[in-house]
């Protein structure tokens, strides 16, 4: 924390590389715990079909192999894959940022001598530390098999440019709340605020906020107060100035009021900063979502169900949700002990990848002499039973 103090490193990263703030180092070590006391993921059958008598397949769970997790900042990460990969019986190849560079290196020595005296095989976990060795790992696609970057949108961009790994990307978090007219005022304000202050550096954090616009006298001059009174500055378009300038709202001491550009409804702020902007209907609101966001988690606040469910249909996010904080998102809350990252890509994993994303699938047949040239396709004539068995 010295070292990047005197650095001068950014809010933002100062915030993630501190593992004494709240509940963090505790929730890291739960993290461990929670992964631990979670069912064993590899060897489990998830289809089992007879195709004839004595030639049963079945379609069973297995590690993916070797993964190499390149991340920035956070060091409590290490912990955190470290034992996803081995619950999931994944090697893992690890590489954290310059910025936390010296608690990196006191949790690596941690790992090591952990890991030394059990049955995991030697060089099962691997920590490196320089760019030049993730630069020539990411040309062994022969060895390697998956590519997780944790970070920025440039550093996950700069990943899946020089490699022909397979990559699962971690990218920014351009998180909205849509606030429907019809909600709950008190509401909206715990779930606005709680999603944008809770831990304003996290990718979960919201960045936008949109509101219906017949709700703009009735629900915006709430939200706007309390996001104020909690510190945050609002970037807003000419409408809801407007709306604010007649409601009598103004921002005081750093909580600001700043016109909106177009790009500020997709920044990735990381700080008690929010994008504000109204919208017709929830129509609107989807297609400016699916327009700006980068497909990590958008909520709603409604008091129907019926305009709910459109949103969670239409929003294209791997984390969409009804009455609750986009905070929410996140391995740990959801029940998968921790997370190797939250994915924004649709394919493999999406969103909060915890010990299932980390393993894939192969189809065992057990047969006992069959061949494929006496059954119909082959040229044979017998047919296939195709009975699914109990698993």
């Amino acid at each position: 924390m010295e070292a990047a103090e005197k650095a001068n490193v950014s809010t933002p990263l100062i915030k993630r590389l501190d593992l004494s703030k709240g509940d963090k180092f505790d929730t890291m070590l739960q993290g461990v715990l929670d992964v631990a006391n979670l069912p064993d993921p590899i060897g489990k059958v998830t289809f089992a079909n007879k195709l004839d008598e004595g030639l049963d397949l079945y379609r069973v769970t297995c590690p993916i192999g070797v993964l190499l997790v390149i991340f920035e900042s956070r060091p409590e990460v290490i912990a955190n894959i470290t034992a996803l990969a081995i619950k999931s019986a994944n090697a893992v190849i690890l590489k954290g940022g310059k910025e936390s560079f010296h608690s990196f290196a006191a949790i690596s020595r941690l790992v090591g001598e952990a890991l030394s005296g059990t049955e995991i095989p030697p060089g099962a976990v691997q920590l490196i530390e320089s760019r030049q060795e993730v630069s020539d790992l990411l040309k062994q696609d022969r060895y390697i098999d998956l590519v997780i970057p944790r970070g920025s949108n440039e550093l996950v961009r700069s990943i899946k440019s020089n490699t022909k790994i397979p990559v699962l990307g971690h990218a920014d978090g351009l998180c909205s709340v849509y606030v429907h007219g019809d909600a709950d005022v008190d509401m909206a304000v715990r779930i606005v605020i709680d999603s944008k202050t809770n831990y304003a550096a996290a990718c979960n954090a919201a960045e936008g906020l949109l509101v219906q616009r017949c709700a703009l006298k009735s629900h915006l001059p709430s939200l706007a107060k309390a996001l104020i009174d909690a510190g945050v500055s609002l970037k807003v378009t000419p409408e809801i100035g407007e709306a604010l300038k007649e409601a009598g709202v103004a921002g005081t001491g750093s909580a600001t009021i700043m016109s909106a550009e177009e790009k500020d409804f997709e920044t990735e702020f990381l700080s008690f900063t929010i994008a504000v902007a109204a919208v017709e209907e929830v129509d609107e609101a989807i297609k400016h979502i699916n327009a700006h966001s980068s497909k990590h988690t958008d909520s709603i606040v409604t008091a129907s169900k019926e305009i709910a469910d459109k949103f969670l249909n239409g929003v294209d996010s791997s984390g969409v949700f009804w009455n609750a904080s986009t905070r929410f998102s996140d391995g740990f809350r959801y029940g998968f002990g921790t997370e190797v990252g939250i994915s924004t890509s649709k394919i493999h994993a999406r969103g909060p990848v915890g010990l299932e994303g980390l393993t894939c699938y192969q189809y065992q047949l057990r047969g006992s002499g069959q061949v494929a040239a006496d059954y119909v396709g082959a040229g044979g004539k017998k047919e296939f039973k195709h009975e699914q068995l109990d698993m």
